[in-house]
């Protein structure tokens, strides 16, 4: 957002969230917090041009496009265009195609759900890659700690702590 008194941030990059600004975090915090702060104009036309463009690519790929925002989606590559039997290897051409087109680094995660592969692209950012394959996916969400699921906040994994639950093997032990 912009650096007016009542603006709120949009987003931040990876340099201003060192300093503990985020998205939805009121414009004054922001610059308090990080004084150098330097605030931008959302360029919506572009990001959905970008977004299109990006989306060609998907498609070269698969059909199988779920678009979770505008610089996100989850793609299933089991079948695919190329065929290529290797997510990893697509999720690496993939990346490479975006930057060759739009000059922007993208994160890729692979896995066998969409829950697994959306905290695999999440693990390496920015421009990060990583793989968790099906026979570790059990034990790799065995151990991560509730905080870093996927759609889990700080209201939700301060409820789970509440009873006892604090990594992905406690909420496997209480689901039963």
């Amino acid at each position: 957002g912009y650096s007016e008194a009542r603006g709120v941030v949009a987003t931040a990059s990876y340099e201003a969230r060192k300093f503990g600004v985020h998205s939805a975090m009121p414009s004054l915090t922001a610059r308090n917090k990080c004084p150098q702060l330097i605030f931008v104009p959302p360029r919506f036309e572009m990001y959905h041009e970008v977004s299109a463009q990006i989306k060609e690519i998907f498609l070269e790929y698969t059909d199988l496009v779920e678009p979770l925002s505008l610089d996100e989606a989850f793609l299933d590559v089991t079948i695919n265009h190329k065929n290529n039997p290797s997510a990893g290897l697509i999720a690496k051409e993939i990346q490479q195609r975006i930057f060759e087109k739009t000059r922007l680094r993208a994160s890729a995660g692979v896995s066998v759900n969409k829950f697994l592969a959306k905290i695999a692209s999440d693990w390496k950012k920015p421009n990060g890659f990583f793989v968790i394959p099906p026979e570790e996916a059990e034990r790799f969400a065995e151990n991560l700690k509730i905080e870093q699921f996927y759609g889990v906040g700080k209201v939700t994994a301060q409820k789970m702590h509440e009873n006892h639950i604090f990594t992905g093997y406690d909420l496997k032990q209480r689901s039963g």
